[in-house]
C-alpha cells in the first residue's frame, strides 16, 4: 500500500519548489492589521506571529464578509481544468449548472475573485456543500451530486481559491493556495471560508436552510474553519483530517516541495506552525464545539499526506472537546482512497452520514 501511494504522489512532475516569501502585500486589505506593517527590513515573522495570535483571539472578525450582491446561475460547458503533468482524464460532454458570484475577498487574479459553484438541485430543504482536494480538476467530487440528489439532498460543488476555473493562467497547478508564500496561503484560505459562507447565504436564498459541508484534503480544513465560523453548518464530513496546516505541510507527501521551499530559507516547522496558526483547525476546536454539530471524521490508514498520527491527534481533540463525532479509517492511503475499491467505501460512509444527519 505504501508502494502504490508513493507512485500516485510522485507522479506528477510540474510541481515547482519557491523560495521563502513574508507575502506582507497579501495581509494589506486583511481586518485587524490596521496598517501596522514592519518598516523595510524590519520584523516580519515577529508581525505575523503576533498577528496569528491576534487573529485566533479575534476570527469572528477576520472571517466576517459581506454577503455578495451579484448572485446568479449560469450554463456552462463541463470543462476538465487539468493540474497533473500527466493528465489523461476528460471531462464529460454536455452543460452543467454553475452559481458565479463575485467573492468578498480580491485577489490581483480576476478570474480567481469569480467563485464558481456546479450545481445539482433537488427538492427539499436540504443541501451540502462540496469542498474538493487541493489541485483538484474541475470534474472531481461531481458525481457526489446525483447520488445525493437520490437522498433528497442538493450540491453545490465549490470550486476552491485557484482551481479548477479560478486557477490564473500562470499557474499549472493550484500552487498558490498552499505555498511558501506565507501571507497568500492564509489570503487564500480567508477567501475559501468567506465564498464558502457565500454560498450558504444563496442557499437559505433559496429555501435550503439544513446545510452541510463536504470536504476533502485541504477542502476539509477549508470545511472546518468555516463551520467553527458559521452555525449553520450543522453536519461536517471531514474526509482527511489533520490538526495544523504547517505540520501537513512538514510531514506530507504531497507537499514536499513547498517545505523545500521553506527549509532552503531556514524556516524551521515549529516556526511555520506558528506563521499558519490562524488558518489551522487546532486553533479553533474549542470554538467549533461551541455550537452543536454532528460530524464525521474519515481518515487512511496508510496516508503518507496526512499522516494517521495527526489524524489521530485531532480525533482527539474533537472528543476532549464533546464533538458529536463518527469516525472511520479507510484501509488504504491518501490518494488510494480516489482508487477502486476505496473511493466507493470512502462516498458509503460520507453519502450514508449525510443523508442521516441532515
Amino acid at each position: 500500500m505504501y508502494a502504490w501511494e508513493t507512485r500516485l504522489t510522485t507522479r506528477d512532475t510540474n510541481r515547482v519548489v519557491r523560495p521563502l516569501e513574508w507575502g506582507l502585500d497579501w495581509a494589506r486589505r486583511w481586518p485587524l492589521v490596521n496598517g501596522n506593517f514592519p518598516s523595510p527590513g524590519g520584523d516580519s515573522e515577529r508581525f505575523l506571529h503576533d498577528l496569528n495570535d491576534k487573529i485566533v483571539a479575534n476570527s469572528d472578525e477576520f472571517f466576517a464578509y459581506q454577503t455578495p450582491t451579484d448572485f446568479r446561475l449560469e450554463t456552462r460547458k463541463i470543462e476538465l481544468f487539468p493540474t497533473g503533468s500527466n493528465a489523461s482524464e476528460k471531462a464529460p460532454k454536455g452543460d452543467g449548472i454553475f452559481l458565479r458570484f463575485t467573492s468578498p475577498v480580491r485577489t490581483p487574479y480576476p478570474e480567481n475573485d469569480l467563485v464558481n459553484a456546479r450545481w445539482f438541485e433537488t427538492g427539499g430543504r436540504r443541501a451540502v456543500i462540496i469542498l474538493p482536494h487541493w489541485n483538484a480538476n474541475g470534474i472531481a467530487y461531481n458525481a457526489l451530486g446525483p447520488l445525493l440528489n437520490r437522498f433528497g439532498i442538493s450540491v453545490l460543488r465549490m470550486s476552491k481559491p485557484y482551481h479548477d476555473i479560478r486557477r490564473p493562467a500562470e499557474i499549472e497547478r493550484s500552487d498558490y493556495a498552499v505555498s511558501s508564500n506565507i501571507c497568500r496561503t492564509i489570503d487564500a484560505a480567508r477567501q475559501a471560508i468567506v465564498d464558502l459562507r457565500s454560498c450558504i447565504d444563496w442557499l437559505y436564498q433559496q429555501g435550503k436552510d439544513e446545510v452541510g459541508v463536504l470536504g476533502t484534503s485541504l477542502g476539509s480544513c477549508y470545511a472546518f474553519l468555516a463551520a467553527a465560523h458559521d452555525a449553520r453548518l450543522r453536519a461536517c464530513a471531514f474526509n482527511h483530517a489533520s490538526t495544523y496546516v504547517a505540520d501537513v505541510t512538514w510531514t506530507g507527501q504531497s507537499t514536499r516541495h513547498v517545505r523545500e521551499g521553506l527549509e532552503r530559507d531556514g524556516l524551521t516547522l515549529d516556526r511555520l506552525r506558528q506563521a499558519w496558526l490562524c488558518i489551522s483547525p487546532m486553533a479553533y476546536v474549542k470554538k467549533f464545539a461551541q455550537s452543536p454539530k454532528k460530524c464525521l471524521m474519515i481518515y487512511a490508514k496508510y496516508d503518507l499526506t496526512f499522516i494517521p498520527e495527526l489524524s489521530r491527534q485531532a480525533e482527539a481533540a474533537f472528543r476532549e472537546n464533546g464533538i458529536d463525532l463518527k469516525t472511520v479509517v479507510l484501509p488504504c492511503g491518501h490518494y488510494t482512497t480516489g482508487e477502486t475499491p476505496f473511493k466507493y467505501m470512502d462516498a458509503y460512509h460520507m453519502v450514508r452520514f449525510l443523508a442521516k444527519n441532515l
